[in-house]
């Protein structure tokens, strides 16, 4: 393992986290759209294209997290602050300083 690796590795967990919790306000905004007909099925396989995105993401972050072991900073299993219930399934809210 090289130096630079902990540090790139911090950085994509930081990017991550922020596309993570994009796309967890994102969810939540489609989740509370009720469109009727057709238009509804698209916002259903929109939703369910951002759960795939966001339990991506969180796999991501969790490989990076048992590679690059960085003391004491670990993931809680809480709802993400303003996220959508159905989001607390598949999102995690990140409680550490610094990354």
């Amino acid at each position: 393992m090289q130096d630079c690796d902990p540090a790139q590795a911090a950085e994509l967990i930081r990017a991550l986290r922020d596309h993570l919790r994009e796309m967890t306000g994102r969810l939540g905004r489609v989740d509370g759209r009720e469109v009727p007909g057709t238009n509804g099925d698209a916002t259903r396989l929109e939703a369910a294209a951002l759960r795939r995105d966001i339990a991506e993401a969180q796999m991501h972050i969790d490989r990076l997290y048992r590679r690059y072991p960085n003391g004491d900073e670990r993931p809680s299993q809480q709802r993400p602050a303003g996220g959508h219930p159905r989001a607390a399934n598949v999102a995690f809210r990140w409680t550490s300083s610094g990354v």
